[in-house]
């Protein structure tokens, strides 16, 4: 709980935006000595150190590495490296180093709300979204937080009251994080991503598995990702917390599965040995694909786990609907579906989506984050019709093909103009056949051509509309 008298306590907050500002005036109004550092000094900066200074804070613009003076303690923005010199400076002074869900789990009242929290490298945010519909068709008082958007700070600290929150947590939040205990955490799956900031594959699980530390009740792990089941092995949790996995196949005790079409649940019933309770229908999961009853399944075990009736699960869930860009059906056009997973920035999330459809006419590339696609490649290779490659990196891919799947069509487009991926829609249209999916999973991140994954998005959402407005 709020531990720390923060009157005439020097702070620095490591970082603008998102975090950094509410943490900053989080800190200033309960009468620390609050001063911002940030690397950048671009107009959005200067407009937001101006608000901060109207109120009292210090802000020091264009040096995020050097620590002021009298520092007690640092919090930081969750993306910034540990490696940075102002961390060095910081652990050389003895100085502790939080970030901005340390710092909200600090500051929760007497009376906070539980957690109920989820990591992953994929499936994150469509988790804790679905966890919190089904929290509401339970009746109970409830947010979707953290690395989804809303701050923690902000839901904390705000007006209103909640039963329990539902929280996103990426690995750079758990980083620093170290005194957080939920209620009950899942980690939904790992693969590599984010090693650059990390150092090592180890040191991205470390962080991933810090969200079991100190849980009360439940563990949730998948069941057929081990590497999920080893960080709970290792996690210290509090006396009775229980390790519950899900699974896409039949459950055994202790789990939460599939049964004929049936999502069930053996773990928060009277007798996990003889007894399972029907949840829900794998139809009352938006969209059904394999993935994403995996992600229904999570979030219905964090629920069971806080108390929630069955009939609830199956509402939320049946409530539910995907953030745009997350296998989202666009259309259908002249026998086609088009379907748009910008957000599958990675080949794990890659490798998910095409695992829903057959066949297939995969758009895909951009810039690879150091991924390799041989082992996507070959095990989505007898689902595809044809390729459309676009973006920085799309030699990867073309060469990963070429190894694993010589047979299947590719059109390489090397173009980055804003009319490229209405090219790519054509060209994947040219290819499919009635029956066939086109499938934007591009298994890369975007900047090289667009903005984010959301204007991606939207500009392959925009070229099928135009196709289906021409085929009218």
């Amino acid at each position: 709980m709020n531990d720390v008298d923060w009157r005439g306590k020097h702070v620095t907050v490591a970082g603008l935006g998102v975090s950094g500002v509410p943490a900053a005036r989080a800190l200033h109004e309960r009468g620390a000595l609050v001063t911002v550092v940030n690397d950048g000094d671009d107009e959005r900066s200067r407009a937001q150190a101006a608000e901060l200074e109207a109120l009292g804070v210090t802000v020091r613009l264009g040096d995020g590495d050097t620590l002021p003076e009298s520092t007690e303690l640092v919090v930081t923005a969750p993306g910034w490296k540990p490696g940075k010199p102002l961390f060095g400076a910081a652990a050389e002074a003895g100085v502790p180093v939080w970030g901005d869900v340390e710092l909200a789990w600090r500051l929760r009242g007497p009376d906070a709300a539980p957690w109920l929290a989820v990591t992953g490298t994929n499936g994150k945010t469509t988790t804790v979204r679905m966890l919190a519909s089904i929290l509401e068709a339970a009746g109970l008082r409830t947010a979707a937080v953290g690395n989804i958007g809303v701050s923690l700070l902000d839901a904390v600290l705000g007006d209103e009251t909640y039963d329990v929150l539902a929280v996103e947590l990426s690995s750079y939040q758990l980083h620093w994080a170290p005194s957080l205990r939920a209620h009950s955490g899942a980690v939904l799956n790992l693969a590599p991503d984010h090693l650059d900031w990390h150092g090592s594959m180890a040191g991205y699980a470390a962080d991933k598995g810090r969200i079991y530390e100190g849980n009360s009740v439940a563990c949730v792990y998948n069941a057929q990702d081990g590497a999920t089941e080893d960080l709970v092995r290792e996690a210290d949790v509090e006396e009775g917390c229980r390790a519950i996995g899900f699974t896409l196949g039949t459950p055994g005790p202790s789990q939460l599965g599939v049964v004929d079409g049936i999502l069930v649940d053996r773990a928060f019933v009277a007798n996990r040995q003889k007894q399972a309770q029907e949840l829900a229908e794998v139809g009352d999961v938006n969209p059904p694909a394999p993935h994403n009853i995996a992600n229904a399944l999570a979030a219905a075990a964090l629920a069971r786990a806080f108390g929630v009736e069955p009939a609830a699960v199956r509402d939320g869930l049946r409530a539910f609907r995907p953030d745009a860009h997350r296998i989202e059906h666009v259309a259908d056009v002249s026998g086609v579906s088009y379907v748009d997973d910008s957000k599958a920035t990675n080949t794990h999330a890659a490798e998910a989506s095409l695992a829903a459809y057959e066949p297939i006419v995969w758009i895909a590339g951009g810039l690879a984050k150091g991924a390799t696609f041989d082992e996507l490649v070959s095990g989505a290779a007898k689902r595809l019709r044809g390729v459309v490659l676009m973006g920085a990196d799309r030699a990867l891919i073309r060469e990963a093909l070429a190894r694993h799947a010589p047979e299947v069509p590719v059109v390489d487009l090397d173009r980055t103009d804003t009319g490229a991926m209405s090219a790519a829609v054509r060209e994947a249209a040219r290819l499919a056949r009635h029956g066939d999916t086109v499938l934007l999973a591009p298994a890369c991140a975007s900047m090289d051509m667009f903005v984010n994954y959301n204007k991606r998005g939207e500009a392959f959402a925009d070229a099928v509309r135009q196709l289906a407005d021409e085929s009218a």
